[in-house]
């Protein structure tokens, strides 16, 4: 059974080895190469030290990169001095190390290096010192020597949010290739799962399981921040939501449906405003277990009004920008295949909706350089094929 309401339409330790355990963020320290000597009777210039530069690798995670330097300490090549037979020098070698590509480099002390968001995209972390030369009394200068931080933030089409034991990892399962640990118990996901929903017309699309949230995880209880910076990079977001509620244990009160998407959507608000302008789908799963019927029509009730019937929570779970869903489903993820796959199909359709929305919000002058570019490719492809032609002629 599936219920669809639209709401909103819009024409994004071993020390050595690498271990099992998901990393997310690396803290390495990196020295450029130093300059080689020069060569003051001569005049000779020693060579450059070597740069450290990081580059972006669809293949590399974090686990790898450790297992490339165990120690945590990358150091470019020195610089070759000047001698009598050979004044100038050779640069040092550069060290080239491969990243995952989502990565995001910082200083220890805050500065941000860049973003490595495609393959092949780099940044010099450490650059090496001069050579020797008469400026440097032709002593070869030291490079340099940073400690930075590699933080990873996941890359996919779609984030799943919800609280422990909503069903996130059966929805992952169902929906995608992916093979997510599934058990009827809160903290099933302690790391990122990503899956690949895979279409007829060889579409595909990512969608990323993350550990579940609970109340302050903005304030980095539970997995905080180590979970929600991963959604910031996800083009849309599904709320998953137990008709049940939520109750963590027995310590903490049980949380109703209407209650655990308005602390959803404050948890998300305190951490960043701006996710909440991702667009958003609500799904309500379980919809299978007892008494499901009687409460789903209690929660649609409320969400029909969900700005307002906010202000009816305690103010500790009111959030102050209400999200607007841009539809609400209610299903059963482990008995209602049927319902899973139109769903697949729904998703497709909202990210085409949003990315044809992106692209006319462009700037004009931003879409005649796209057109102009296209242009002159086409005039170089038809230069080349009239060339081929007359050559064959």
């Amino acid at each position: 059974m599936v219920f669809c309401t639209v709401l909103r339409f819009c024409s994004k330790k071993t020390r050595g080895k690498s271990t099992g355990k998901f990393i997310d963020s690396l803290r390495l320290m990196v020295r450029g190469g130093p300059g080689g000597m020069g060569h003051p009777k001569y005049g000779g210039v020693g060579g450059r030290g070597g740069n450290v530069i990081l580059v972006a690798d669809e293949e590399m995670t974090l686990n790898k990169v450790l297992h490339k330097v165990p120690a945590r300490l990358v150091k470019a090549g020195e610089g070759e001095n000047s001698h009598a037979h050979r004044l100038c020098g050779d640069n040092g070698a550069d060290f080239i190390l491969p990243v995952p590509t989502g990565i995001s480099v910082f200083s220890t002390t805050g500065v941000k290096f860049g973003d490595l968001n495609k393959a092949d995209e780099q940044v010099i972390v450490a650059k090496g010192g001069l050579g020797g030369q008469p400026a440097t009394q032709f002593n070869g200068l030291k490079g340099e020597e940073i400690k930075v931080v590699l933080d990873l933030k996941l890359i996919a089409d779609i984030g799943l949010v919800g609280f422990p034991n909503a069903g996130k990892s059966s929805l992952l399962k169902s929906i995608s290739r992916a093979k997510p640990r599934v058990a009827a118990y809160p903290f099933t996901t302690l790391k990122p799962q990503l899956g690949v929903i895979m279409y007829d017309d060889f579409r595909q699309i990512t969608m990323a399981d993350l550990p579940g949230l609970i109340e302050g995880a903005h304030q980095n209880r539970g997995l905080g921040h180590r979970f929600l910076k991963h959604i910031e990079r996800t083009k849309l977001l599904i709320f998953l939501v137990d008709i049940n509620g939520f109750q963590l244990s027995h310590e903490y009160p049980l949380r109703q449906p209407f209650e655990t998407v308005a602390l959803l959507n404050k948890e998300l608000e305190l951490y960043g405003k701006e996710i909440l302008s991702k667009p958003t789908l609500l799904v309500v799963n379980k919809m299978d277990t007892e008494g499901a019927e009687e409460k789903w029509k209690k929660l649609k009730d409320l969400l029909s009004n969900y700005k307002e019937n906010i202000r009816l929570l305690p103010k500790v779970m009111q959030p102050q920008q209400p999200i607007t869903f841009d539809e609400i489903w209610n299903m059963s993820v482990q008995q209602d295949p049927e319902a899973v796959r139109t769903l697949a199909f729904k998703l497709r359709q909202h990210l085409d909706i949003h990315a044809d929305y992106e692209r006319s919000q462009l700037p004009i002058q931003q879409i005649e350089d796209g057109i102009k570019d296209m242009k002159q490719r086409h005039q170089i492809q038809n230069a080349l094929t009239e060339h081929s032609s007359s050559k064959l002629m």
